[in-house]
């Protein structure tokens, strides 16, 4: 990253008049995220290619699979996914922007700040939300254009939004506490690596009643196995709450765990 946004970003509020406010902070780490997007597109646009080409890929090679499992279109079935999948590639962008700045030094800056250490947290935690907003968005777009069912009405679209933007907080926190411990590129690759294993190890393929073995055990217990389900009922049916409190609390204890994470980790920076 060039010097330049280093220095636009340290003469804001981050570290200088505003350093006593939190959401403050917070608000600078998020101009900062929104700015490195368009000064680094090349770190965001994987973001927003890999979701929309994985959408048509699996679709194309699972259709039949989870047509015979009864979804009328695969297209139900997988813009959920890809939506979620989208959302928690922010996380990689989290970890590589951290890593950056503890190279460069602004972080340490960061740390000087008189502010309470958990606006350090969500600012990136905020900045993730608004990275995923336009991969989301493609792929819901490309769902429709696909002939995706919506019997949930506009209802689905907001619990696809809602488990994206769960799964988007959730993977960025656990990427921040990854980079504080690790503080260098292995901490983006093992969250990719960590994310990647979670989501393909549930319901992300075919339905939990046709799998059997180990695959079908670890997807049973997998929370985003729940996450997954809460976003696809609206599209393959109708919404209730029974297939909505899992996803809730999926995403609640996951969220709580992952917070924990990142502030015990960034605490461990300053021992």
């Amino acid at each position: 990253m060039n010097t330049s946004l280093v220095n636009d970003t340290s003469r804001s509020s981050v570290v200088d008049g505003h350093g006593g406010r939190p959401l403050s902070v917070s608000g600078a780490l998020v101009r900062r995220t929104l700015l490195r997007v368009r000064r680094m597109p090349a770190a965001f646009v994987p973001s927003i290619v890999m979701p929309v080409f994985q959408l048509i890929a699996f679709s194309g090679a699972f259709g039949a699979a989870v047509r015979l499992a009864g979804v009328k279109n695969a297209m139900d079935w997988y813009v959920p996914l890809n939506a979620v999948q989208g959302a928690s590639f922010g996380a990689m962008g989290v970890s590589f922007g951290l890593i950056n700045d503890m190279q460069t030094g602004f972080f340490d800056r960061l740390l000087m700040a008189p502010t309470k250490r958990w606006a350090l947290i969500v600012g990136p935690m905020a900045g993730s939300i608004a990275r995923a907003a336009l991969p989301v968005a493609l792929v819901i777009v490309i769902g429709f254009l696909g002939g995706m069912n919506v019997p949930g009405g506009p209802l689905a679209i907001f619990y696809v939004a809602v488990a994206a933007t769960g799964i988007a907080l959730v993977a960025s926190a656990f990427a921040l506490g990854l980079t504080y411990r690790m503080r260098n590129m292995g901490a983006a690759t093992l969250t990719q690596f960590a994310i990647f294993f979670t989501i393909f190890l549930s319901t992300s393929q075919v339905p939990l009643s046709n799998m059997a073995g180990w695959l079908h055990a670890v997807a049973r217990v997998n929370p985003m196995t729940n996450v997954l389900r809460l976003a696809r009922q609206g599209l393959l049916g109708d919404i209730t709450w029974n297939d909505t409190w899992g996803g809730l609390l999926a995403i609640a204890v996951m969220l709580f765990v992952s917070c924990w994470f990142a502030l015990s980790g960034l605490k461990s920076l300053e021992k």
